[in-house]
This record gives C-alpha cells, sequence and structure tokens, in this order.
C-alpha cells in the first residue's frame, strides 16, 4: 500500500472517531459534568455582577442558558448516585439562591430603583438569612474577659448584618455594661453564672442574657 494511501486511511480512521463537533465523541462522567456545572454556575455569578456594576451593557442570558440546560440535564439523569445527587441538591440550591438575587435585582432595574441599592439591600436580606445565633455562658464578667471580647465581637457582626451603627461602641463600654448586668442579675436572681443570646429577629438584632443555676 502506497504511503498516500495508508494516509488516508489515517484520516478516514480519525473522522470516524471524532464525534459531532471535532473531538473524541466520549461522554464526560457524571462527576465531571458536576464540576462544570459548578464552574459555570460560579463565572454565570461574576458575569451578573460585573453587568449589575455598569461594566457590561448586556446580561449574561447565554451562559445563564447554558446552565439551565446543564441543570435540566443533570436532574434527569437517573444514575446519580446519592453521593452525586446530594451535591447537584446543593448546586441547586446555591443557583436558585443566585437567580433570586438577580430576578428582584433586574427587576428594581427595570423599575427605575437605583441597582447599586439594590443590590445591597438584596445582600443585606441574604446577610441576615444566613446569621447564626451565638450562645454565650459567662461565670464571671470581670474577669472572663476574652469570654466577653468573643460577645463583643459577635455583637458587632450582627448589628453590621442588620445596618446599625457601631460608632462609639467600644469594647471598654460594652465590658463594663456586661458586668453591670451580669452582676445585677447574679443578685436578684440569686444564680451563678449568666447566659447571654445574640441573635437576628425581624432584621433587628436581638440580644438577650438570663441567669443560669447550678
Amino acid at each position: 500500500m502506497s504511503k498516500r494511501d495508508n494516509t488516508l486511511m489515517r484520516a478516514q480512521l480519525r473522522a470516524k472517531s471524532k464525534g459531532k463537533f471535532g473531538v473524541l465523541d466520549t461522554e464526560p462522567s457524571v462527576d465531571e459534568k458536576l464540576t462544570r456545572l459548578e464552574e459555570d454556575i460560579r463565572r454565570l455569578k461574576i458575569e451578573f455582577d460585573i453587568f449589575f456594576n455598569g461594566a457590561s451593557k448586556r446580561p449574561p442570558y447565554d451562559t445563564k442558558g447554558r446552565v439551565d440546560t446543564m441543570m435540566k440535564r443533570i436532574a434527569d439523569d437517573r444514575t446519580l448516585s446519592f453521593a452525586q445527587r446530594y451535591r447537584y441538591n446543593s448546586l441547586a440550591s446555591r443557583y436558585n439562591s443566585f437567580r433570586d438575587v438577580w430576578r428582584r435585582t433586574m427587576q428594581g432595574r427595570e423599575e427605575g430603583r437605583d441597582p447599586g441599592a439594590t443590590a445591597r439591600a438584596n445582600a443585606k436580606e441574604q446577610a441576615v438569612a444566613d446569621f447564626k445565633r451565638t450562645d454565650f455562658v459567662c461565670d464571671d464578667a470581670h474577669k472572663d474577659v476574652e469570654l466577653v471580647k468573643s460577645l463583643y465581637s459577635a455583637l458587632v457582626e450582627a448589628k453590621k448584618v442588620c445596618g446599625e451603627s457601631v460608632e462609639n461602641f467600644s469594647f471598654p463600654r460594652f465590658h463594663r455594661l456586661i458586668a453591670s448586668r451580669a452582676d445585677g442579675l447574679k443578685e436578684r436572681l440569686g444564680c451563678e453564672r449568666v447566659s447571654f443570646s445574640i441573635d437576628v429577629e425581624g432584621g433587628h438584632v436581638s440580644f438577650k442574657a438570663k441567669g443560669e443555676r447550678g
């Protein structure tokens, strides 16, 4: 067989081994699809942030369409293992949260509201929803300085999440207030310890103290 015939045969074999898009016709694994989906969701969030900040004139609907298509394909795949389904559900939950924020921000732009203010409001709402209640138990607020510092940091974080001012809210002043409040509770209730809880309720900081016996 001539060299030319050999070259032609190899070219034909390569053509047969390639798929529709000119790559080897091998289906990516479910884990590879999930990894790609996670990367695309991250990329889409960045593209929407760029658009809302005014650096792009057109929303990234093409990227969003690809993500939506991949989400549906993976959701319809009945071969997913429990771990893969759990990973997919986590990605879907994250993506749905992003989509809700994007929808509200787009709606704000269409209604003439300041997109920056809308984005900040959405971010605050998400931060409030994500805030976790914190509890502290203090034996002696005068001596447990590190514990009171942790309590102070948690309260400052809660105030910032709710958009409340922390100006003139110094630690020494807070320490004196907590020590005095703890002393008062111990004396009034005859308890040995005081527990403090910090939470966000209805968009506002909830800071409570109660006596602990024993």
